[in-house]
């Protein structure tokens, strides 16, 4: 089977390895459909992810259908299409215990510490098997994953029906929360610097979009609220003006979500925390996302249709990273496809 692989930085191969074989009364055999490159595939390329391994097959947004399952699988059977979850975590640590395995001490994330989703054929555990929608074209179920992460900003933001929401960013991820806000019953407030990527924010049903190159943002963000700022930031640009400019903006009793791997030391006044209590926190993977992503999408509230801007064969995988990163401020999700 053909799999693609980061030997080290800088080095992308298709490569040939056998087809896994189910050993476990627990594995599922998955037959991978789509899988798609996230800005984290490409740190890992560029050696910029200090948690990959090398060599690593890259990829944690993946779907597929069920080859084959081990004798113990009652969740799903052959023929099934899925999406997968791409983390396995130990259950037992403090982290676990608080109900948030996404930071288990012993994570593993497919495509970073384990081998990911860009074969032909992958086991996974049935625990990480989710079905999929029915009729779901698979171009669309390969955004499962990502919309996760933005339920995930979401949920650690506690965004509630009615709040002011702030959305840092239009890229993949930062479009992802938003849509999401929108759906929890949020007025959502999305800043960028691209007026293409504000268009398609506000195509999707962001209220307000602000290209903070152009105009004052902390400025347009009080009008829009009436001088309050909003509620919640979701701070999906990641650098360190951004983390700043989040927790001067918030409203009082707000809270901040931050998505970043930003090593750069911000500069943040104790007092701009404290004299409004904001919440501040990280917002990490997900937990328990994907079926709340996917009842969304099966209830049909969430589309996500419109989406995808390229697919590739996976004989094509470099021009794809290559694709990705040249277009970077107009691609939203570029696939490699195994059909």
């Amino acid at each position: 089977m053909k799999v693609g692989i980061v030997e080290k930085p800088g080095v992308l191969t298709l490569a040939e390895r056998e087809i896994p074989k189910v050993k476990n009364a627990g594995d599922v055999l998955v037959k991978v459909k789509r899988v798609g490159i996230c800005g984290s595939d490409i740190h890992i390329l560029h050696g910029k992810n200090p948690f990959a391994v090398y060599p690593r097959v890259w990829g944690h947004e993946f779907v597929g259908e069920v080859a084959a399952a081990g004798a113990g699988v009652k969740s799903v059977k052959t023929g099934d299409r899925i999406v997968v979850e791409p983390i396995t975590y130990c259950g037992t640590c403090y982290a676990c215990r608080q109900g948030r395995p996404n930071v288990c001490a012993d994570l593993k994330v497919f495509g970073v510490h384990a081998d990911g989703g860009c074969a032909e054929y992958v086991i996974v555990p049935e625990a990480n098997a989710h079905l999929l929608p029915e009729g779901l074209p698979w171009d669309e179920a390969a955004l499962i994953e990502p919309f996760t992460i933005g339920a995930q900003a979401c949920y650690r933001g506690d965004v509630r029906q009615g709040d002011y929401v702030l959305v840092m960013g239009a890229g993949t991820i930062g479009l992802t929360a938003a849509s999401l806000a929108k759906l929890y019953g949020a007025t959502v407030i999305v800043s960028d610097l691209v007026d293409d990527k504000l268009a398609y924010a506000k195509s999707r049903g962001a209220d307000f979009v602000i290209n903070s190159g152009k105009e004052d943002m902390p400025k347009r963000v009080a009008e829009i609220t009436d001088g309050m700022g909003p509620n919640v930031t979701i701070d999906a640009v990641c650098i360190k003006k951004t983390f700043e400019d989040a927790v001067l903006v918030t409203s009082t009793a707000g809270r901040v979500v931050e998505l970043s791997f930003n090593e750069t030391p911000s500069e943040i006044a104790p007092v701009n925390i404290i004299k409004k209590e904001l919440t501040v926190c990280g917002s990490r993977l997900q937990t328990k996302r994907f079926p709340v992503v996917i009842d969304f999408i099966r209830s049909g509230k969430l589309s996500l249709s419109g989406f995808v801007s390229k697919v590739y064969p996976v004989s094509q995988m470099a021009e794809a990273f290559d694709y990705t990163e040249k277009n970077n401020a107009s691609v939203r999700k570029v696939l490699i496809s195994f059909e």
